[in-house]
């Protein structure tokens, strides 16, 4: 099993930025964490989860064309960790933010979820 713990998220006025967080647990995860494309995900009432952004174990990211140049995704192996480094945050980036870690063997595993809310 994998754990996946979500932080950072928050309330914060345009222009602004959050880091957000999330710590991946669990024996499965320590074992084979590498294998893992993690990712960041949102979905804003009435809309469809979308991907934010993603990243290999070995370092390969993948953007959203909504957050490019504002976003910032990256990995910390050794702790685990998956960080989203939000600038210049605009209000239509309101969402429940989720961690995804995914490997292609077929297993799955998602967050709780943090809400980023961007207003002023």
């Amino acid at each position: 099993q994998v754990q996946l713990v979500e932080s950072g998220g928050g309330l914060v006025q345009p222009g602004g930025s959050l880091r957000l967080s999330c710590a991946a647990s669990g024996s499965h995860f320590s074992i084979y964490g590498l294998n893992y494309v993690m990712g960041w995900y949102r979905q804003a009432p009435g809309k469809q989860r979308e991907l934010v952004a993603s990243i290999s174990d070995g370092g390969s990211t993948n953007y959203a064309d909504s957050v490019k140049g504002r976003f910032t995704i990256s990995r910390d192996n050794a702790k685990n960790t998956v960080y989203l480094q939000m600038d210049s945050l605009k209000p239509e980036d309101t969402a429940m933010y989720y961690c995804n870690a995914w490997w292609r063997t077929g297993y799955d595993y998602w967050g709780q979820g943090t809400q980023v809310t961007v207003s002023s």
